[in-house]
Parts: structure tokens; C-alpha cells; sequence
């Protein structure tokens, strides 16, 4: 018999601990009644030279169970030689080639194509070789189908000529998707081959590679991973990323600095770095950092020279990544279209308060287009506006314009500044007999009722900002939503009436409030909720998509609506056709990608991971539960490693420790009653003390 956990049946010692108790002499449990001892003189006990084992069956009863969960714990189990693979029989092997970015730097993308050429060469005729690529993304250069299709003499040949054909990528490292992937690939092969499963990982094993897939992933038995690494000579590093701003640092008026963290490998030898403008002007001085091994230091560039796009770090050994692309930021160009007779400069109309409430920032530049006059809209001007508000006009021309707008997608705030407004709801709407009286309001409104669920009020949800009961509603008109097909009411006044309703129109929507933001109807243009409502209104109804200062290789970008059909121009200058609103997801190069028509640029840079150079400890995998073993592993590791992996599986099946922990049970019950019985004072001891 051998054991999984030998050191466990050191537990046996225990049963010392029984026999210790049964040699120590207690005194005993039954008591005489006795008259007064005054008259008897004091004699000590007398003390035997030896202790005696008393009721030596309940000793060895509980010795015995105590040797029994030792030898439980011990996971024992019965040697026997488990059946190996039939004669002949092949192996199943998947190899994994690392394409990521950090297998551009020196030699090591054709030390990994001959590590992989020498396994494929010496493959047994029998053996079944999968051949993938991994990144960001999984590539099949060779599967199973294909190999077992393929003659064995010219099987190398062609994984071979097809690994030619590929270089590394500038992706990042998912090595945990990759594993994953491969332990489907051998599952969905088939049981045909009876032979081990391996995966076999070609790769530099830097740090940066993501692990997270892994997390509390079981390990399906049969299965093992290989690590077959390439190292490079130099494994210093240094590595420039941008640090894009927040929308919340935005200060109107203010221009906000770029950032620039470089990153310094501890294994590096250089503390000195400079930063210099690609493309710019001659005599362009350039910044200089000083960052210490092991740290990282920021630093703050004010403006990019005119036709610069790209910072190049120097004085790195490394210089696969040391290009960083950046472009100054681009506000975001948002037309609102205001229709209505309003003077700019009248502060008691609508438009005067519309003009101040989207200041100009760093992320977005509002313009405020006036059409006053009673002829219907310029197209182009509609195609452009991404939001219109309607004013006291009545004119039918520009309602249908209005109409139009909301059905092709997009939002018409149509504030009530009189009952008459009820005319201009109602043509925009073809709802003419609609109408919309003054309410009775004693004193001022309140907004009772709030929709915080919807995207107009969600960013108000926190109850830090809920609290509308400041806003004081002097005036309003009494709306009946339920005679409008399909409206929303998205907020209520104390009386119940509906404050703010919105109507589906089309693709787009009406947004009406029964009462304006005039002072002579309200307070809500002298609030802080204003400029956050006409945002969110700008934002529900603006077709340009949220878009970041970067994106890293690999992203989806974003792209904008419209009729008219958008390519993209890559770094390289190849042009891309992409359907109006789809997203972009060919960004695998590094650079400055152009979207025509239309000014739109956006950055691609490398991911700040593929930076971290420095190979990671193979324990990380060991502690995921993946079964490893290296390539240098010699024959008597080996040959213990798989010794283990066989007593694991001899014991799994024998499972004795059970049988141990019933037969252990058992015993402790026999002893309980047993030591009840002795327990139990004799027949008759009672009468003999009366």
C-alpha cells in the first residue's frame, strides 16, 4: 500500500494519547455519606509504584480510531500499473505561436518558427499536430482536419511554407483565451487518438500577457501544457503612454496639457530618455525625462507642433514600441438648430438662454444656428444639426422641417411658452385639434414625480443631485399625454400634470415641457440642472458616436451616421469602405486612421501591456491549476512528474479513504456505547450503600 499524503499517517502517534489517559489514576465519582471525622485521625493516601491499564477494550477501541482518520487522511491506495496507450498509438498536440507586439523585437519570431519547424519535423507519422497563432486574436494556420488530409512525407513541408507567410502583429497577449481555445480544439478532435493531449506554447512569456480567463477555470484531466520559451538578450525596456483627460477635467476656455507617462523597466540600464515630435518643424527642441529603473514619470507637453502626430521616445534599447501617436484634442463639432423670431440678445425669450447653456471645452464645440424666417430649413442644415428647438412660429414650412427632423432619428424640444404653442405641438405632430390651456397655479409648481430611469434625468439618479424641489415653476399649461399615441411622461408637478412629455415621431422623438425655461415661466434657466438637461438632450439625440482621444490595437471605433457612405484611411495608406454607423474593427497597426468625408481622425496606439517586457513566473500558471511542465524538464523529473500524475489517478479511482472514514465511524459508535456501559453504576450499589 503507498500514500498520496504520507505525512498524514504521523497521525497514527495519536494513539498515545488515549494510552496516557488510561494510565492516569482518577479519583473516584461516588461519594459515601459519612457522620463527623473529628474523632478519626488523618492518614494519607496510599500510592501504588505503578499505574494499572484499566478497560483495555475501550483503549484499543479508541486507538483504533485514531488510526484510522490518519491513515483517512493520508489518501492511501493499492499500486497497480494503469494500461497505457495502445502500440503505435499517436499523440494529439496543439501548438501555440505567440504573434502579439512584443515578438517583433530582435530574433525572436524565428527562433519561435524553427523551435515549432523542429517539433513538426520530428512529429511520430502517427501524431495529430494542430498549428494556431495567438494575440489579441486566435489564427488556425494548420488543424487537425488538414494534417490528417496530408500525406505524413509532406506534412512539414506545408505547416512549414504556410508559418512563412506569417509575421507578428502589433496586437496585445491573451494567452488565457488561447489555452481556453486550444483545450476546445482537442475536445471537438475527437477521441480516434488514444494517445496524451498536449498544448505547446511558443512565446516569450512576458508579464503583460493576460491570465484573467484562467480565474476559477476547472482544468479538464488528460491535458497538459508544455512552455517552450524565447528569450531575447535584452529584456530592459522603456515606453511612453498617453494619458488621455476626462470629460470632468474639462474647464470651459481652458486648454488642457497633454500627458505622457514613460515607463522604466527595473532590469534597465538607462535613466535618461527624450521625447521628440515626429514631423515637426526644424529646430523643434526636444522634452527631456528623467526616469529611474523601476519607476514611471509624467510628463506634461502643452501643445503638439503644427503637423506633428507622433512622439518617438530615444535613448531605449528597445525600440519596437517607442513610437507613441497622439493629435491635440478635436472638440467634437455639434450644430443645435433653433426655429423661432427670438432676438439673440432679448433675455426674455428662449434662444437667449439656449446660447449660454453649452460652453465651448476641450471634448465638444455647441453652435447655435438661428433659422427666424417662416421658409422651410435648409436641408444641409438639417443633415447637420443634431438637435433643434422650436420657438413661437407657426409657420408650416418650418414645422415640416421639424417633423421631418424627429423622423429621421433625432429629438425636437418644443418648450410651451403660451396655450397658442398647443398649435405648434399640434402641426408638428398632425394632431391639429390638440390643445393645451393655462393651469391654475397658486403661488409656484413643483416637480413632484421624476423619471430617473430615463437618460434625460439618468445622470440626476444620484441622490446628490435628485433634489429638483429649488426650482420654482411659476407658469405652465395643462398637456393631455394620454390623447398623445405612444407618449412617455417623464416628469410630473405636484397637481399631476405632465411637465415634461416625450413623443415618438418617426425614427426620432418630440420632447415636449408644458412650461419654459423663461423666467416668466420658470426658474429652471437660473438652476443647475439646466445645462445638464440640454446636454443630455444633445446627446440622445446626436448621431456622432462617444469617441476616445485613443484607441489601442484591436478597439472598435466608433463611426458616425448619415446617408453617405465613409472609408478610412489607414496608417499605411490603404483606404477602407465602411457602412454609415457601423463600427470600425480593422485597427491593427499603430497611427493616425482619417475618416472621410468629413475632418474625423482618431489615434491607435500600441497597448501599454505589450511594454512589459520581463518574463513572467510559470508559478502564475501553476497557481490557475494548469498542468505545466517545461521543456527543460530532465528525464527523472519527468519521469516523477508523471509517477505523481499516475498515483493521483490510481487513487482517484481506488478512493480507500472512504472505506477508512466509514470504518472510523464505525468504531467511534462502538466505543460510545461501550464506554456508556461502563459507565453505568452496578446493580444493587445502591442497596449496598443504604
Amino acid at each position: 500500500m503507498s500514500f498520496l499524503a504520507p505525512l498524514f499517517a504521523l497521525g497514527v502517534l495519536a494513539v498515545a494519547g488515549p494510552i496516557l489517559f488510561h494510565l492516569i489514576r482518577r479519583t473516584t465519582r461516588e461519594k459515601t455519606p459519612f457522620s463527623t471525622l473529628m474523632f478519626l485521625e488523618p492518614s494519607p493516601p496510599r500510592i501504588t509504584k505503578r499505574s494499572r491499564l484499566e478497560n483495555v477494550g475501550l483503549l484499543l477501541l479508541r486507538c483504533l480510531a485514531l488510526a484510522l482518520l490518519a491513515l483517512a487522511f493520508a489518501r492511501p491506495f493499492l499500486q497497480r500499473v494503469l494500461p497505457g496507450p495502445p502500440p503505435g498509438s499517436g499523440q494529439r498536440i496543439v501548438i501555440l505561436a505567440d504573434t502579439s507586439a512584443s515578438m517583433r523585437r530582435e530574433n525572436l519570431w524565428a527562433e519561435a518558427r524553427a523551435k515549432i519547424e523542429e517539433r513538426v519535423r520530428t512529429a511520430h507519422p502517427t501524431d495529430e499536430i494542430a498549428l494556431l497563432t495567438f494575440d489579441r486574436e486566435m489564427h488556425t494556420v494548420m488543424s487537425f482536419e488538414e494534417w490528417r488530409k496530408t500525406a505524413p512525407d509532406e506534412r512539414a513541408a506545408a505547416t512549414t511554407q504556410r508559418l512563412a507567410a506569417i509575421t507578428p502583429r502589433w496586437n496585445a497577449t491573451r494567452l488565457d483565451a488561447a489555452l481556453l481555445h486550444s483545450i476546445e480544439a482537442l475536445d471537438q478532435a475527437g477521441q480516434s487518438l488514444q494517445g496524451k493531449r498536449e498544448i505547446v506554447v511558443v512565446s516569450d512569456m512576458q508579464e503583460g500577457a493576460q491570465l484573467d480567463g484562467l480565474q476559477g477555470y476547472q482544468w479538464p484531466r488528460g491535458i497538459s501544457v508544455t512552455i517552450d520559451p524565447v528569450s531575447a538578450r535584452a529584456q530592459e525596456n522603456a515606453a511612453a503612454q498617453w494619458l488621455s483627460e476626462s470629460e470632468e477635467s474639462d474647464k470651459p476656455g481652458e486648454e488642457v496639457p497633454l500627458r505622457v507617462r514613460v515607463n522604466n523597466a527595473a532590469e534597465s540600464k538607462h535613466e535618461q530618455f527624450q521625447l521628440r515630435w515626429q514631423g515637426a518643424p526644424e529646430g523643434t527642441l526636444p522634452i527631456d525625462a528623467y526616469v529611474p529603473a523601476g519607476q514611471a514619470r509624467i510628463v506634461r507637453i502643452t501643445k503638439p507642433p503644427a503637423g506633428a502626430t507622433a512622439l518617438a521616445l530615444s535613448g531605449d534599447d528597445t525600440p519596437f514600441d517607442n513610437t507613441l501617436s497622439i493629435l491635440a484634442p478635436q472638440p467634437a463639432q455639434l450644430p443645435v438648430l433653433f426655429v423661432g423670431p427670438d432676438a439673440d440678445e432679448d433675455p426674455h425669450g428662449s434662444l437667449y438662454y439656449l446660447r449660454r447653456a453649452f460652453p465651448k471645452t476641450a471634448h465638444q464645440n455647441v453652435e447655435i444656428l438661428a433659422h427666424r424666417d417662416g421658409s422651410a430649413v435648409p436641408a444641409y442644415q438639417l443633415q447637420q444639426a443634431q438637435l433643434l428647438v422650436l420657438g413661437e412660429t407657426t409657420a408650416s414650412a418650418p414645422l415640416a422641417s421639424a417633423r421631418q427632423f424627429a423622423r429621421d432619428g433625432k429629438i425636437v424640444v418644443l418648450p410651451l411658452t403660451s396655450a397658442t404653442s398647443a398649435t405648434t405641438l399640434g402641426q408638428t405632430l398632425e394632431m391639429p385639434t390638440l390643445s393645451a390651456p393655462e393651469a391654475t397655479v397658486k403661488d409656484y409648481a413643483l416637480l413632484a414625480q421624476i423619471d430617473f430611469r430615463h437618460p434625460l434625468f439618468a445622470a440626476f439618479a444620484d441622490p446628490r443631485f435628485s433634489d429638483f424641489a429649488k426650482i420654482h415653476w411659476w407658469k405652465y399649461r395643462r398637456l393631455d399625454a394620454s390623447a398623445l399615441p405612444g407618449a412617455q411622461t417623464l416628469a410630473q408637478f405636484d397637481s399631476g400634470d405632465p411637465a415634461i412629455v416625450q413623443v415618438p415621431l418617426g425614427k426620432g422623438s418630440v420632447v415636449v415641457f408644458t412650461s419654459s425655461w423663461r423666467l416668466a415661466d420658470s426658474q429652471l434657466a437660473l438652476s443647475s440642472k439646466f445645462v445638464p438637461l440640454l446636454q443630455a438632450l444633445l446627446e440622445q439625440s446626436s448621431s456622432l458616436p462617444p469617441q476616445k482621444a485613443q484607441y489601442f490595437v484591436g478597439d472598435d471605433v466608433p463611426l458616425p451616421t448619415g446617408p453617405q457612405p465613409i472609408t478610412v484611411r489607414k496608417p499605411d495608406g490603404k483606404e477602407l469602405a465602411v457602412a454609415p454607423g457601423a463600427k470600425f474593427s480593422d485597427t491593427d497597426q499603430p497611427g493616425v486612421y482619417a475618416v472621410s468625408p468629413g475632418t474625423q481622425r482618431f489615434v491607435v496606439n500600441l497597448s501599454p501591456d505589450e511594454s512589459r517586457l520581463a518574463p513572467f513566473s510559470t508559478e502564475r500558471l501553476i497557481a490557475l491549476g494548469v498542468p505545466l511542465h517545461t521543456v527543460h524538464e530532465t528525464a527523472a523529473e519527468v519521469a516523477r512528474r508523471e509517477g505523481q500524475a499516475q498515483a493521483v489517478e490510481i487513487e482517484n479511482q481506488q478512493k480507500l479513504w472512504r472505506w477508512l472514514l466509514v470504518a472510523a465511524l464505525g468504531v467511534l459508535l462502538l466505543e460510545t456505547l461501550f464506554a456508556g456501559k461502563l459507565s453505568r453504576p452496578a446493580s444493587g450499589s445502591t442497596t449496598a450503600s443504604t
